[in-house]
C-alpha cells in the first residue's frame, strides 16, 4: 500500500514538514495588550503533540491600529517578540513546525468579541488607546450598514504600511517562526484594496485590477525583503469574495505573488458580504477548488480549506492534484489529535512516531497489549466513522 501522501513529508524552500497537515490561523482573542499569554502556548502546543506538521498562530496584527477586537496578538513592537517565541518554542520542541500569520483589521476593527456579541465598541475608560485604535481603511466605507465610517488612508500612511508588514515579519524571524502568511483574505485590510467594494480610490492604489493589486504586492515585497530567503512565505487569499474579487482576479495576483517569493497560497473565500459566498454554499471541501484552480493556472503551490474533515477526505484532495498542503481549524478545535488520529485511520503511523515520547509510550503499549481496540474517534454509536 503506498504511503498516504497526507503523511508523506514536503519542502518548502529550506523548510522540510514532516507532513502535509497544516493547523490553520485561529483567532484567539485571549491576548493581553497584545502579548502571547498561556492560552496561546496551550492552544498551539496542543496541535504539535497531537501531530500536525505546521502549526500557524493566528493573525498578529502589525501595527496598534489594526487589531480587530479585544485580546488581538501584536507584533508591532519588539516587546511581542519574547512570548511570541514562548510559542514557537514549544510547537518545534514537539515535532512540528511552526508559523504565524500577519494582519492588519482595517475597516473590521474596534468591534467586541464574537461571543460578547462583535458589534462595534464604544470609547470607554477600559481601552486606554482609544484615540490610537483608529478605524482604517483604502476608501471611507463602512463595513456594512450601521458600522462606524473608517477613515481613507492617505498614499504615504499605504507605504508605511507596507514597511510595517515587512518589520514585523523581522520580528517574526527573531521569535524562531519557520515561516510567515500575509493575511490577504476575509475583508481584512489588504482584501479591502483588492476588492472594488471595498475600494473605491481614484489613485494608483485604486480603480484597475493592476491598482487594486498594488498593495498586497508592496506588502508581500517588503515582507520577503526581512524574511530570511531560506524560509518559505504563504499569502492567505480570498479566491472568490462575491462581491467583484474572484477566481481570475486571484489566479492573476498569484502569477505575480509567485515572481515576488510567495512559494504557497492559502486559498480561502468571502468575507466582503455577510455570509457564505453566492455559488460557493457551505459543504464538505467547499473551498478546495480554489485552491485548485489557483494551483493548476497560477502555478503555485496552493493549501486547501474549508470544512476538511475526514481524513480519506484529505488525502483525497492531495491525491487528486487539488493542492499541496490541507489546512483545519475548526475540526482541530474538536480533535486536537486529528493528525495523529489520521494517520492511524490511513495506517501511516503505527507506532505513534508522531507524538511526542510522553503520548507514544503508553499509546502504542495500548495498541500491542489490546491489538483489537477501536479508538473512540473510529466509533459512532457502535458503527464505524463515516468517511
Amino acid at each position: 500500500m503506498p504511503r498516504p501522501l497526507l503523511f508523506s513529508p514536503i519542502a518548502l524552500r529550506s523548510l522540510a514538514l514532516r507532513n502535509r497537515v497544516v493547523v490553520a490561523p485561529m483567532h484567539q482573542y485571549s491576548g493581553v495588550k497584545g502579548y502571547a499569554t498561556d492560552w496561546h502556548v496551550m492552544n498551539a502546543g496542543r496541535y504539535a503533540a497531537g501531530g500536525a506538521g505546521l502549526v500557524f498562530l493566528e493573525s498578529t496584527k502589525v501595527e496598534r491600529r489594526g487589531c480587530g477586537t479585544l485580546g488581538d496578538l501584536g507584533i508591532w513592537d519588539d516587546a511581542f517578540v519574547p512570548g511570541l517565541a514562548r510559542v514557537a518554542k514549544l510547537v518545534k520542541d514537539c515535532g512540528a513546525a511552526v508559523g504565524i500569520q500577519l494582519g492588519h483589521s482595517g475597516r473590521k476593527a474596534r468591534i467586541a468579541r464574537p461571543w460578547e456579541g462583535g458589534r462595534p465598541l464604544e470609547r470607554t475608560s477600559a481601552i486606554e488607546d482609544w484615540d490610537a485604535w483608529e478605524l482604517v481603511a483604502p476608501s471611507a466605507l463602512p463595513a456594512e450598514r450601521g458600522s462606524p465610517v473608517p477613515r481613507a488612508l492617505d498614499k504615504s500612511e499605504i507605504r508605511a504600511l507596507a514597511e510595517a508588514w515587512g518589520k514585523a515579519a523581522a520580528r517574526a524571524a527573531a521569535a524562531g517562526f519557520d515561516t510567515v502568511e500575509i493575511h490577504g483574505a476575509h475583508g481584512f485590510l489588504i482584501h479591502e484594496f483588492l476588492t472594488p467594494a471595498a475600494n473605491q480610490r481614484t489613485d494608483e492604489y485604486g480603480g484597475s485590477l493592476a491598482n487594486r493589486m498594488r498593495f498586497a504586492i508592496e506588502v508581500a515585497e517588503h515582507v520577503r525583503a526581512s524574511w530570511p530567503e531560506e524560509k518559505p512565505l504563504f499569502m492567505r487569499l480570498s479566491v472568490d469574495d462575491g462581491a467583484g474579487w474572484g477566481p481570475e482576479e486571484s489566479v492573476a495576483l498569484a502569477k505575480v505573488l509567485k515572481t515576488k517569493g510567495v512559494d504557497v497560497i492559502d486559498c480561502s473565500g468571502g468575507g466582503i458580504l455577510a455570509g457564505p459566498v453566492p455559488g460557493a454554499p457551505l459543504g464538505y471541501g467547499y473551498q478546495v477548488t480554489y485552491a485548485e484552480k489557483v494551483k493548476r493556472e497560477a502555478g503555485v503551490a496552493t493549501m486547501a480549506v474549508g470544512l476538511i474533515v475526514h481524513a480519506q477526505q484529505a488525502e483525497a484532495i492531495l491525491r487528486e492534484g487539488r493542492a499541496d498542503l490541507v489546512a483545519l481549524a475548526r475540526e482541530m478545535l474538536y480533535n486536537p489529535n486529528w493528525a495523529m488520529d489520521a494517520a492511524r485511520k490511513l495506517g501511516a503511523d503505527p507506532e505513534f512516531a508522531l507524538v511526542p515520547p510522553p503520548y507514544r509510550w503508553w499509546l502504542a503499549r495500548r495498541a500491542a497489549t489490546v491489538p483489537e481496540l477501536r479508538p473512540s474517534t473510529y466509533e459512532v454509536q457502535g458503527e464505524e466513522e463515516p468517511a
